[in-house]
């Protein structure tokens, strides 16, 4: 469990968005020096709410949204797409270059073993009009579940990878689109074998673990896997487990994604999108059982044949 709670933290404004998930922190300004106290609150919010948003953050540059997200945890660049401008862990997404259209219900980056602990992801241009982020609480959608699926689920073990029929999930996705996808996202093949129920390492919650990467459940048919999938993210994607987020330029916002999925709307039609993503390093999953995930394949995609 969390040994601060956020009585004890620095006093800073907690403004619940819902009850199951999601707060506003008011009364901060962003920046790599804040003090211990003011973290360590940051940090309990968002393990109490598990994303936290804050308004009127438009001194962030790159380099200051580095030095503030370092304050949470060691940074990491995406595995396939590397980091922006010559940062150390920037992705940027930009819906004019083929990217940020993430509308998809997905963990971050849960084709690797260790995926990211926090996104702190930052508003750089937003449409007039569309283009919300939606977020769920994994931990809220288990505990949701009846009984016998609770521990049918705390059983279970899921296949990830970032590499899937990407036509089939995006079928109205524009050239740009499939292009970065195929020549970009999937230059290195990531496989990982992860428990569908996660214990975090703070809280000890359970969170169900799935999410748009998962091609099929350990031991089950392509088929059967489906089934089940669409079951448990049934729960997911209740929406009395989410929280959606309206964007203003130099919002920030930070989702604890070890016990979050989310979506990124893609209702702003041809408006230009632009957000910027640094990721905290993670640690690798461990199910009910205390088996960890496991990597199963690291591997460069093969060259394209000629024609």
């Amino acid at each position: 469990m969390t040994s601060l709670s956020l009585a004890e933290a620095a006093p800073i404004a907690v403004v619940p968005v819902t009850a199951r998930v999601g707060a506003e922190i008011r009364g901060v300004r962003l920046s790599g020096d804040l003090p211990e106290a003011t973290i360590a609150a940051i940090n309990a919010a968002l393990l109490a709410h598990k994303v936290v948003f804050f308004r009127g953050q438009a001194h962030l540059d790159d380099a200051a949204h580095e030095q503030f997200a370092r304050r949470l945890g060691d940074l990491v660049p995406h595995p396939t797409q590397g980091a922006f401008n010559n940062s150390a862990s920037i992705l940027n997404l930009d819906s004019s270059r083929g990217g940020g259209r993430a509308d998809q219900w997905h963990t971050d980056v849960t084709f690797v073993d260790a995926y990211p602990k926090f996104s702190v992801l930052r508003g750089v241009v937003i449409p007039e009009a569309g283009g919300d982020t939606v977020w769920s609480n994994t931990h809220a959608a288990y505990e949701a579940l009846p009984e016998p699926l609770r521990r049918l689920a705390d059983t279970l073990r899921a296949i990830h990878s970032n590499v899937y029929d990407y036509a089939a999930v995006r079928p109205r996705a524009s050239a740009e689109e499939r292009r970065h996808y195929e020549e970009v996202f999937t230059s290195t093949v990531y496989e990982t074998e992860h428990p569908v129920v996660r214990v975090h390492p703070e809280t000890g919650e359970r969170s169900l673990l799935l999410g748009n990467f998962v091609q099929r459940f350990a031991g089950l048919s392509k088929r059967d896997s489906a089934v089940l999938y669409d079951l448990f993210q049934s729960y997911v994607t209740a929406p009395e487990n989410t929280v959606r987020w309206r964007w203003q330029a130099g919002d920030v916002v930070i989702w604890d994604n070890r016990a979050t999925q989310h979506y990124a709307v893609n209702d702003y039609g041809d408006a230009h999108r632009v957000v910027r993503r640094v990721t905290v390093d993670g640690d690798v999953p461990v199910g009910v059982d205390g088996r960890p995930s496991t990597a199963l394949r690291v591997a460069a995609k093969p060259a394209a044949k000629a024609a």
